[in-house]
């Protein structure tokens, strides 16, 4: 027998082990809000693993509008679309991305599972490293005119653009290029701002980003480089964190920490405060931990690796540290476990109905590790006074086909266009999909 049919038998294996037993013992919807219901930690031997397999959109398949919405194409064929950027003319920037190769993300059987989940999940196909220009000049709703914008990035994710100069995080430096309103490819090479963490296990390689108000300053994301410090707090250095970065000199500080994997820097408009949504910690049951936003506060810590959810100590970290848990900050608002959320973006545009006005829509990618599956849509939360105000409202949903066991396509980015539509980046389907009234 080849070395190919046993390694596929025990993948077959390992994942069927990872599928029985542990399932949740409360609804999603539990997981939800400023006061999630915790239950008690369920771990396993092996990691729940029930994932759709991603196989993309049949001919004409889109996502389920909510009701008084409508959603269609912006622009297809893309190669993994993950974040993206509109600019003031209109034009919308998008990384065509994956994680890099690593030495040493996927050791040990948690690490092959993990890799096998990545694959079924969509997740497994070469970067392009590549940010594309879509241009709708028409302005019928689609993207007529595609560019390769930038090439030859590294892992690409987060973009800003402060006046004529564009912002890029790759997953290992933040990176400065021209930027000329109009232009459909920037062919001049970059300028390093800073480095950022990343290394042979990179275990998080996405990297937001946001400008301050002044443009002075860039906020960048970083994710921990293990579930919850198994791979060595000294591999742990500015990560789980934001990290804030002077433009100028490009010191680098750390602005906040203890978030495990955050994502999606925005900025809240009524407060100017920062917001992220985080994605916490797997292999303690389905029910646990909830993913959340919350806004950012300067030195605060949110409890990464030591507990969740404020003082929820989690007995796997060794040794313990309850003077780190002691000042663990409670999430303003939580997402529901293991949503994979990783889109985050304030409304403060017209077209959409007015009930849309001032909230946060959020794409969730969808869960490895909670059965039921949970995540796989895009969801509304009503902001009042800069804080949440009310329960989750589905944007968009019809992600995964439940009968053939199939994700379509799964939200990523999410983002304002000029006209105030909703665009969605989905890195399954290829698309990036937008959101307008249906009427």
């Amino acid at each position: 027998m080849s070395a190919t049919p046993r390694l596929t038998a025990a993948a077959v294996l390992v994942l069927a082990l990872a599928a029985c037993g542990e399932e949740a013992t409360v609804p999603v919807e539990k997981g939800y809000g400023p006061s999630p219901t915790l239950p008690k930690p369920n771990a396993t031997l092996l990691p729940t693993v029930n994932i759709a397999k991603a196989v993309g959109w049949p001919d004409g398949g889109k996502p389920v509008a909510a009701q008084g919405l409508k959603v269609e194409a912006f622009a297809g064929g893309l190669d993994h679309p993950r974040e993206l950027l509109v600019l003031p003319n209109g034009d919308v920037l998008v990384t065509e991305t994956n994680a890099p190769p690593r030495e040493r993300a996927n050791e040990g059987i948690k690490g092959f599972v993990q890799g096998l989940v990545m694959k079924r999940a969509g997740a497994g196909v070469p970067s392009a490293n590549r940010i594309s220009l879509l241009r709708d000049a028409d302005g019928d709703g689609r993207a007529e005119m595609r560019t390769a914008f930038l090439t030859g990035l590294n892992s690409p994710y987060g973009m800003a653009l402060v006046g004529d100069t564009l912002y890029v995080a790759n997953t290992d430096a933040i990176m400065a290029f021209p930027y000329r309103e109009g232009a459909t490819r920037i062919t001049e090479p970059g300028r390093k701002i800073a480095d950022l963490p990343a290394g042979e296990i990179n275990y998080h390689w996405t990297k937001s980003l946001i400008a301050s108000p002044d443009g002075r300053t860039l906020y960048a994301t970083v994710g921990s480089n293990s579930n919850v410090g198994d791979k060595g707090l000294e591999n742990e250095v500015n990560r789980a964190a934001v990290l804030r970065i002077d433009v100028a000199t490009g010191r680098t500080d750390l602005f906040a920490s203890g978030l495990r994997n955050p994502n999606g820097l925005s900025r809240e408009p009524q407060t100017g405060a920062l917001w992220v949504v985080v994605n916490e910690r797997d292999e303690i049951g389905s029910d646990l931990v909830p993913d959340y936003m919350t806004s950012v506060r300067e030195g605060g810590f949110y409890g990464w690796p030591w507990s969740y959810y404020g003082q929820h100590v989690d007995e796997r970290v060794k040794p313990p540290r309850p003077d780190m848990v002691a000042r663990a900050i409670v999430p303003d608002y939580a997402l529901g476990a293991h949503t994979a959320s990783l889109g985050l973006t304030f409304y403060e545009a017209q077209l959409l109905p007015e009930t849309y006005r001032g909230g946060a829509f959020i794409g969730q990618h969808g869960s490895w590790n909670r059965k039921p599956r949970s995540g796989y849509k895009v969801v509304y939360v009503p902001f009042k006074d800069g804080k949440p105000s009310g329960p989750p409202v589905d944007i968009l949903t019809g992600f995964v086909d439940e009968k053939a066991d199939q994700a379509m396509g799964r939200p990523v980015g999410v983002r304002v266009d000029k006209a105030g539509a909703l665009l969605v980046a989905d890195d399954v389907g290829n698309i990036v999909w937008r959101v307008v009234p249906a009427n």
